[in-house]
């Protein structure tokens, strides 16, 4: 089986570098607009060799995109136009409503499959990319019904071979339910990154006084701008209502912290501290009354 990775950053290349550690394809091709990127991917084991777009999609039994989600919604459709039958396309974009919405309708519909490995790092480029990025990690199937079951089937494979975990959802949810649990925390880190910066000039202060709490916070601000700008803007509908009931919370604490409400400061907190007991479930077992359907491996 032949896989074409288009787009060889973190995620396209930490894809290739394990699909060719399992033996999950005999060969797999990567493209990319850079040519460092490219020469850089054959350099560090990423893809075995990597091609021009015509010959990616026209060998390939599996395509793969990792780029960003404005650049998958408008090469998409051409994509399902050019593919021979048997061909699957798998997208790997953090969001999916709008991406969903570009091929309904389109005569290939079927050979498409809509995915989301809930996995990543604050690095970007091929240099990033490592083959245990996806251990134990989510990856989401959108709209399955849509998808020809011997795609699917493939596709589900793929992410089962990085070493995810699948669970299935339609587009709307998705986007909704991830504009609170990850784009929302990027914009956090984003906005704090930059509010920090504006009130201490002095950065060698921000050097010497960070602890392991503010470094840990800010982390996501490392991200790519130019990857995440287009996710921010494609899912803009929910984000602005997650980011709303932020605003929210932080004003009310903002005003308990003014009038000196200790008691209800420490109420909010102890309040929050129930997403660790979320989060520690999450970890040690599945929900047994969740209406998502789940598949643990």
């Amino acid at each position: 089986m032949i896989v074409s990775i288009i787009g060889l950053g973190l995620i396209g290349g930490s894809v290739g570098k394990r699909l060719k550690e399992v033996g999950f394809a005999d060969l797999v091709l990567g493209v990319d607009l850079s040519d460092s990127n490219c020469a850089k991917a054959v350099e560090l084991g990423l893809v075995d060799e990597t091609v021009v777009y015509q010959q990616a999609i026209q060998r390939a039994d599996l395509v793969i995109l990792a780029i960003p989600v404005d650049g998958m919604t408008k090469l998409l459709p051409a994509m399902l136009d050019a593919i021979d039958e048997g061909t699957t396309v798998m997208d790997l974009g953090s969001t999916k409503e709008q991406i969903c919405q570009v091929v309904e309708g389109h005569e290939n519909r079927k050979s498409f499959v809509a995915a989301h490995p809930i996995a990543g790092t604050e690095n970007s480029g091929p240099e990033a990319a490592f083959s245990s990025l996806f251990d134990g990690k989510t990856g989401i199937i959108c709209d399955a019904e849509k998808s020809q079951r011997s795609c699917y089937e493939l596709a589900k494979s793929c992410l089962l071979n990085l070493g995810m975990h699948i669970i299935e959802m339609d587009s709307q949810s998705h986007d909704l339910h991830i504009a609170y649990v990850s784009h929302i925390s990027h914009i956090s880190s984003f906005i704090l990154g930059q509010t920090v910066l504006e009130i201490e000039k002095n950065e060698a202060n921000i050097f010497n006084l960070a602890g392991s709490g503010f470094a840990s916070t800010v982390r996501l601000a490392k991200s790519s701008p130019q990857m995440w700008a287009p996710i921010f803007k494609q899912n803009k509908k929910h984000i602005s209502k997650a980011l709303g009931a932020y605003i929210d919370n932080l004003a009310a604490f903002k005003t308990l912290l003014d009038e000196g409400e200790e008691d209800a400061m420490i109420s909010c907190m102890d309040n929050a501290n129930e997403i660790r007991r979320v989060l520690k479930g999450i970890d040690s077992k599945k929900r047994t009354d969740s209406p998502i359907k789940e598949e643990v491996v």
